[in-house]
């Protein structure tokens, strides 16, 4: 217990260096942020929109088609869709592929970075690895989120539609029902939560990869935990942030169309 708050501790404190670094001039970490950004996409984007389509489609939609198939109410699983994709699994999604992916990637490089004492050798030159190293990548994944969470939602509204095709539906019906479900709420309250996702992976998988103890074998323990840290935090997250938002804005339980 005494380590867990600790390493609480710890990432606080890093998350507080990096605010303060991120706004403090001059920005000398434009270079790296545009680097890890378009890391971050190019190694996250397929699986992502592979992973929302795919969930749009297979579970949720063969389930919710065959219910509303039973009752005649095709049309209504616009309405179901605006929890589906746009609450649910857009965001969940996007933390999941992020933290799997580009998380590990982080953790892993600037482990190795440790392990091979390039962060002393930095810090003895004078520069500072949080600004150098860990604001940008902050701020990638936080950037990253942002997109990813458009690129679910448009990957699961396709499978919404093979969904209906697939059962002989009409499009338009679906969508208007789609549409007069969700509202803007709805979608900036998604696309915090993704965002809020990816600060958290980022300072997770930063700080357990400045903090590897060992060598390569310490590297791939320090990985493990980050992933699975980084799991349980968004679990945590999409609990309370849930919960706060449906306590505070208690229309979004209301069928609104």
């Amino acid at each position: 217990m005494p380590g867990a708050i600790h390493e609480i501790g710890g990432m606080l404190d890093l998350a507080l260096q990096s605010l303060r670094a991120a706004v403090r001039r001059p920005v000398t970490w434009g270079p790296e942020f545009v680097q890890q950004l378009r890391f971050t996409i190019k190694i996250c984007f397929f699986p992502l929109v592979l992973t929302s389509f795919a969930l749009s489609f297979g579970p949720a939609g063969i389930q919710a088609s065959n219910f509303f198939s039973l009752v005649g109410a095709t049309d209504r699983m616009g309405g179901a869709y605006v929890i589906i994709v746009v609450r649910m699994f857009a965001p969940l999604v996007s933390a999941i592929v992020i933290a799997g992916a580009a998380g590990t990637a982080i953790c892993a490089d600037l482990g190795a970075r440790k392990a091979r004492g390039e962060l002393d050798a930095l810090a003895v030159l004078g520069v500072d690895p949080v600004r150098s190293l860990v604001v940008p990548r902050l701020l990638a994944l936080v950037s990253a989120a942002f997109l990813f969470n458009i690129f679910a939602l448009l990957a699961g509204l396709l499978g919404l539609v093979v969904v209906v095709l697939q059962n002989g539906g009409a499009l338009g019906p679906v969508f208007a029902t789609f549409f007069g479900n969700a509202n803007a709420l709805e979608l900036q309250a998604a696309v915090l939560k993704t965002v809020v996702y990816g600060a958290l992976i980022a300072i997770i998988c930063c700080y357990k990869g400045m903090n590897v103890s060992g060598d390569a074998q310490g590297v791939g323990r320090a990985v493990n935990q980050a992933v699975v840290l980084a799991f349980l935090a968004i679990g945590f997250t999409d609990y309370v942030f849930s919960q706060l938002l449906l306590a505070t804005q208690p229309e979004l339980s209301q069928v609104r169309g």
